[in-house]
């Protein structure tokens, strides 16, 4: 591995946990920021920061460093991307090698309730983080950015190549914006930048406002789904695992320095194969071992009906999604029923 101390921002989120978990397997020394906001459940993300050797008692404290007791390489704070004395203070401490931000306000349908979450979060925190790669030489910045920025594109499968000028969420225009600051960055400071446009993540630890959990949780116990566009959708469901190694993958691989270039790639990190809505649901009752009631509803705002990834320009590193959907969802079950209790 070429870096070796990282922050990870979103580190008790659900992309964030996985990646903490590892870069440590790897002798990285990680430090892991999180605003532990209550966009949903914060016991899960306490949950996901206990795995990781960090209690709730040390971890609920602002901007107060929290030793594990699991792994020695891993500290979190708490912190929020915005704050611009402290964040600033902590790259200066710690003179990181690497960024990876996946902190975000995450969702497209919260975002027609609270905008300015998105504007915070998104806008505000990812250009201070910017700052910081700059003003701390940051050798290289990995961010999330989201599939949702292809908005209703009409050709499938979706590549980095197809004009992205058009997001039906303030959500999805948030991560546009975010590749265009990284641009700019590059361009101007020679930063490596490096986003990541992830295609629908499931599995274990997952976010209790995504369709898994949500049909999961409706299913066993007794509830019908809602599900949107009548059935008619389809996704690019990409398993935690595979995401991981690519975001590990691209750290390990920055934007080649060539004349007249900016320091910038973006790359579609997926499946590469789509899965119908109600294949998806069906393979969840199979595993649950329960049909669902279902409560066909029309599309919702700020929604698409498909995504489907072409990968190829992450396949030329070395990435490779390995999980099928079956195999994924199975995996995704056991760990539900697990931490459920059900």
């Amino acid at each position: 591995m070429k870096y070796k101390n990282v922050l990870v921002t979103g580190a008790a989120g659900f992309i964030g946990f996985h990646l903490s978990k590892a870069l440590l397997a790897q002798s990285i020394k990680v430090v892991g920021l999180d605003n532990i906001n209550d966009y949903y459940d914060v016991n899960l993300k306490y949950a996901r920061l206990a795995e990781l050797g960090v209690q709730r008692a040390d971890a609920e404290h602002w901007n107060h460093e929290a030793i594990s007791d699991q792994y020695p390489d891993f500290r979190f704070i708490r912190l929020n991307l915005e704050d611009r004395e402290a964040l600033p203070l902590l790259f200066e401490r710690e003179k990181f090698d690497a960024v990876i931000n996946l902190a975000a306000q995450a969702g497209v349908r919260y975002s027609l309730e609270n905008p300015m979450a998105y504007v915070d979060s998104n806008l505000v925190g990812f250009v201070n983080i910017l700052e910081c790669c700059r003003h701390y030489e940051v050798g290289h910045l990995v961010y999330a950015s989201s599939s949702s920025v292809y908005g209703e594109n009409g050709k499938v499968p979706f590549s980095e190549d197809d004009r992205v000028d058009y997001p039906v969420s303030l959500y999805a225009a948030t991560k546009k914006a975010n590749e265009l600051m990284a641009h700019t960055y590059s361009h101007l400071y020679k930063i490596p930048t490096s986003g990541l446009r992830f295609f629908t993540v499931y599995g274990p630890w997952g976010r209790p406002d995504m369709a898994p959990i949500l049909f999961a949780s409706a299913i066993t116990e007794n509830r019908p789904i809602k599900v949107f566009n009548n059935g008619e959708m389809s996704r690019d469901f990409t398993y935690i695992d595979d995401i991981v190694q690519g975001i590990v993958i691209t750290l390990n691989n920055p934007p080649a320095k060539e004349k007249e270039q900016p320091l910038y790639q973006v790359f579609n990190i997926g499946n590469g194969s789509p899965v119908s809505l109600m294949e998806f649901i069906a393979t969840l009752e199979e595993n649950l071992g329960k049909e669902a009631a279902k409560d066909m509803l029309p599309m919702q705002a700020g929604d698409v009906p498909r995504t489907w990834a072409e990968t190829t320009y992450l396949n030329k590193i070395g990435y490779r999604s390995t999980t099928p959907v079956d195999l994924g969802v199975k995996k995704f079950v056991d760990w539900y029923k697990a931490y459920s209790d059900v």
